[in-house]
């Protein structure tokens, strides 16, 4: 009796919340912490006098519970005498994760990293209810969003006990089950009387119908694709003139394990029609000029959706629209409001409300985040200058120059507006760029039949050639002027090829006028295969070199570019024979004059374009020299006829077969001939990211004097990877997939080709470190002997799906399975599948 009025008497104490001094604390409980450690972090101390109960535990009390390694804490007081009390603070530690397994099926070690990684799991992490259920979720999300709607995700927790038999931690185990991906059977709508079912699935981009026959796009569903899908619906009837149509219910219910079944609910309300439309506020342009822009009349279709497009196209800021027209003339702080001012039965009649504001001029501009590339190479390709009257376009186009220029990450450059200041009308812009590597490295080896062929190539595609002789500047070489320094190596048993180039964007530093130089020379021995010996007397040589100039023009824009150059070969043959001459002694010249035209305006990002268009048309000449030469050819050719002849029916000739090749020295002592060709790139946004590039590509290799004859070098071969094998002849080897190289052309090349192909890329990632897409392509083109045989509808027809990778220190690499419809030259059935290797080609 005595112990429970003493208890009772203590606890009357603690109700009225007196102030008491601490005599001693301890700390009990699970943990493994110090208990010195714990007092010492609660900041209670010996001698402090506080309320109990009172402010002060409740904040201690907090503290620990923020720190996120408890499962219980409580404070108690285990004796009080007179003022002074003793403390005794209880915690109970969160298990400490020790080890993580993820278990399922499809769950490869790839998988599993990302999980990891996304989820921050890692031993040492306190396991709370809060981790545990965060991580069950994202996981289950993430798999959700693929389509697997019913994935379950358990998550078990043991302990993990030493030798002792102490427990150190908990061993945490994940067992996810994805299940059957869900497909979306049936997607009924109800309520729609004036848009069909078909139409109405159509403009749902996400949520697609199971159709085994549709490869393009799989049936699957997530909560937040329908919902877009859901917004996709009401636009597609706005656009139709339905301006009240809403959805008033929808419904989504498992049939089975695999197929889900959806039905919407549409009220489509009436048609409307586009009445007057009124512009109020425009003092820079008259109502007419608005009206030219906006595109819509009286009387017309209602389309809600097209209305927003012609006020401002959110997802083209190069949009022909009315915001872009104020925007590009210097009026940043213009406002443009579209606003239903009258309903008459079925016609809206709009006011279009603009606040013009004052015209906006750059104060300053500035770049960062070039820390290789030099400033002055950056500022040159600006489209925006200090106290120039501000243009969104020239600010579309500067980020595209910057893109073009490969030495900045095009997913990264943002333009961020400083210092706006409607009131005095400026604004400051600053671009920030991240820097990628630009330079590149080809080094390849194989074993083919003259043994190995090995190749070194080094392309710095942003040199700095000022700074050769700066020792300073060599990190680990002279960078960031804008320079192309390319050097290439090949060589095998019985050839050695060496090249150099040098590119200068802008010649002088004042205008974009680019100069080109390079040069090359190429070794070839007299090899006989069957003995595997090389006679280094017999020796084929060809040195060469071109300059070039080209200068972005004006007019009719400044996307084009107008270059020239002049090229020339020396082949210089020393008691060798080749199937290209008749002679084994002798040489031949090739000097030619380039002049080509070009266009282009692709996408900011020159690596996968989504937008935009490229052209180029170019012709190569020689001099005519049949014109002044003195030489009658047409009395050469009718004499070489009856040396063929002759040396046909009389193989063992010599002499005859000496005249015929002195005959062909005097044909190709100087090259004659002229080539001509065009190509056109366009590159159309589907949806999302999904893009359609469309190419078209001719040639025509022609001569100036028919008794001459076209040499047999510039010629055309047709098909394969496009990738050109070592040849001599100047060939140009044209890619068309589905086929083995050079495989739809002759021996000797064709004059004339033609070529057309569709190509439907898909990204997978464009990050710095690598881009990656998919495409899936159809192409057909054919090569003939001249226009006699021209028939552009005569094709070799092509279908595939391939691959592409670009990382900046080794280009562009790539795989394609193409399947060729067609026969190749001599063969009767179609070709059937090819596998083909990219390197270093085109986008």
């Amino acid at each position: 009796m005595f112990s429970v009025f003493t208890i009772q008497a203590q606890q009357k104490q603690l109700d009225s919340g007196r102030k008491y001094t601490i005599d001693k604390i301890t700390v009990s409980g699970t943990q493994t912490f110090n208990p010195l450690t714990v007092i010492a972090f609660t900041g209670l101390k010996k001698g402090e006098r506080i309320y109990i109960p009172g402010e002060r535990l409740s904040e201690v009390t907090k503290k620990l519970w923020d720190q996120n390694l408890f499962s219980d804490i409580a404070i108690y007081v285990t004796r009080i005498e007179g003022e002074n009390a003793d403390l005794e603070i209880y915690i109970e530690e969160l298990p400490k994760l020790s080890s993580i397994a993820i278990e399922g099926k499809g769950m490869r070690k790839g998988v599993i990293k990302d999980i990891l990684k996304e989820t921050e799991l890692k031993p040492g992490l306190k396991i709370t209810k809060n981790l545990l259920n965060t991580t069950k979720n994202y996981i289950r999300n993430k798999y959700v969003e693929k389509g697997f709607y019913n994935t379950e995700v358990i998550i078990a927790t043991t302990p993990k006990i030493d030798s002792l038999g102490t427990e150190i931690g908990q061993d945490m185990k994940i067992l996810v089950d994805k299940g059957k991906r869900v497909k979306v059977k049936p997607l009924e709508f109800d309520g729609n009387e004036n848009l069909s079912d078909g139409m109405l699935r159509r403009s749902m981009t996400n949520t697609k119908l199971r159709n085994p026959i549709r490869l393009w796009k799989m049936s699957k569903f997530t909560p937040d694709n329908f919902e877009e899908d859901k917004a996709s619906i009401i636009n597609k009837y706005k656009s139709n003139g339905y301006r009240d149509a809403r959805i008033i219910s929808d419904s989504v219910w498992l049939r089975n394990t695999r197929n889900l079944g959806i039905n919407i609910k549409i009220q489509e309300g009436k048609k409307y029609y586009f009445g007057d439309i009124r512009f109020l506020g425009n003092s820079v342009y008259t109502d007419r000029q608005l009206k030219q822009t906006l595109g819509i009349k009286k009387g017309e279709v209602y389309n809600g959706v097209l209305m927003s497009e012609r006020i401002e196209d959110k997802g083209n800021p190069e949009a022909f629209d009315l915001t872009n027209l104020y925007q590009n003339n210097g009026y940043l702080f213009s406002t443009i409001n579209a606003v239903e001012v009258a309903v008459r039965k079925d016609t809206i009649d709009f006011e279009i409300r603009i606040k013009e504001g004052k015209q906006a001029y750059f104060d300053h501009i500035t770049v960062v985040g070039n820390t290789k590339t030099n400033d002055h190479v950056i500022y040159r390709e600006l489209r925006t200058r200090p106290g120039q009257k501000y243009s969104k376009s020239n600010v579309v186009r500067t980020i595209r120059e910057l893109s073009q220029l490969g030495y900045f990450d095009p997913e990264q450059i943002s333009p961020n507006f400083k210092n706006v200041d409607p009131n005095n009308g400026t604004l400051d812009m600053e671009f920030a760029v991240v820097e990628k590597g630009a330079s590149q490295i080809e080094l390849q080896g194989g074993y083919g039949g003259g043994g190995f062929v090995g190749t070194l190539g080094l392309s710095f595609n942003n040199f700095s050639l000022r700074n050769l002789l700066n020792k300073d500047a060599y990190k680990p070489l002279p960078m960031g002027d804008g320079q192309t320094l390319s050097l290439r190596a090949q060589a095998s048993t019985f050839f050695q090829t060496y090249s150099i180039s040098l590119v200068e964007p802008w010649l002088g530093g004042k205008r974009p006028v680019q100069l080109s130089t390079s040069f090359s020379h190429t070794v070839q021995y007299q090899f006989d295969f069957q003995n595997r010996d090389v006679d280094r007397d017999q020796r084929f040589l060809i040195t060469g070199g071109s300059v070039g100039l080209a200068k972005r023009l004006t007019w009719p824009d400044d996307n084009f570019t107008f270059s020239n150059a002049i090229s020339f070969q020396h082949f210089n043959l020393k008691n060798y024979r080749t199937n290209l001459f008749t002679f084994p002694n002798g040489s031949s010249n090739n000097l030619a004059y380039t002049i080509g035209l070009s266009r282009n305006n692709v996408g900011n990002n020159p690596i996968y374009p989504k937008f935009g268009s490229e052209f180029k048309v170019s012709a190569k000449v020689t001099l005519p020299y049949s014109l002044f030469n003195g030489v009658d050819y047409k009395s050469l050719r009718t004499e070489r006829d009856g040396l063929v002849d002759f040396v046909i029916e009389n193989p063992s000739d010599v002499d005859t077969q000496l005249r015929i090749g002195e005959i062909d020295q005097e044909r190709f002592k100087w090259l004659e001939f002229y080539k001509i060709k065009f190509s056109g790139t366009w590159y159309t946004k589907i949806v999302g990211d999904l893009v359609l590039k469309t190419n078209t590509e001719f040639g025509y290799l022609g001569a100036y004097n028919n008794d001459r004859g076209i040499p047999p070098f510039e010629r055309f071969f047709l098909g394969g990877d496009g990738l050109g094998a070592f040849a001599l002849d100047g060939r140009e080897v044209i890619q068309l997939r589905g086929y083995p190289n050079q495989s739809l052309s002759p021996i000797d090349g064709n004059t004339i080709y033609n070529k057309f192909s569709l190509e439907v890329r898909h990204p997978i990632t464009l990050k710095q470190l690598a881009s990656i897409y998919v495409l899936a392509f159809a192409e057909a083109g054919n090569s003939y002997d001249g226009f006699g045989d021209y028939n552009p509808f005569d094709v070799a027809r092509s279908a595939g799906i391939g691959l592409r990778i670009f990382m900046p220190a080794f280009g562009l690499l790539g795989i394609d399975f193409g399947h060729g419809f067609d026969p190749v030259i001599g063969g009767t059935q179609p070709n059937g599948w090819e596998t083909h290797f990219i390197i270093g080609q085109q986008f």
